[in-house]
């Protein structure tokens, strides 16, 4: 077991066409797309091994980061979309995503796997979030996890219930 983290907060500039991690470290984004629902995003993913090219949306009103990587070869994984548990805020233009540290492995049209339950805790126990964010982090996965598999664990079915269409470069 790892030392607990501090939530992790992600920043997403259109204007400036960057995407700036936990770290600070900004990266160039090929496109932002706003939409009603949510922020898209599709860039390289520079240094990473294990993937190459990244597509998120963000989901305000449910919570979520969804994740398609493009993985390099000999890294692929039985997933087709990353689903990460976060708080949304915008500052005009300016987009950043706080993750709650419980992420959701979709396979879609097949099934789902929750991950990082021991983060989420860890976190709580620490006092790096409150029993509030914790107690909304879950019930964000239960909400999840019950739409999918309502769904078929289609992605696109599930979120087109309230007229959420997000598109992707390569689905």
């Amino acid at each position: 077991m790892s030392a607990p983290h501090p939530p992790k907060v992600e920043t997403f500039d259109p204007d400036t066409a960057a995407n700036i991690d936990n770290k600070g470290i900004s990266r160039e984004v090929d496109e932002f797309r706003v939409e009603p629902y949510g922020l898209y995003m599709a860039r390289p993913a520079p240094g990473r091994a294990q993937f190459h090219y990244i597509e998120s949306w963000l989901l305000p009103a449910r919570g979520l980061r969804v994740t398609d990587f493009w993985f390099s070869p000999g890294h692929e994984r039985d997933q087709d979309f990353y689903l990460d548990v976060v708080d949304v805020e915008t500052d005009g233009n300016t987009w950043r995503a706080t993750d709650l540290y419980l992420d959701i492995v979709l396979r879609d049209g097949k099934g789902l796997e929750v991950i990082d339950t021991d983060e989420l805790l860890e976190a709580t126990v620490a006092g790096l979030i409150t029993e509030k964010t914790a107690q909304r982090a879950l019930e964000t996965t239960y909400a999840t996890v019950a739409g999918l598999a309502a769904h078929g664990y289609r992605l696109r079915d599930w979120l087109a219930t309230t007229g959420e269409h997000p598109t992707w470069r390569r689905k």
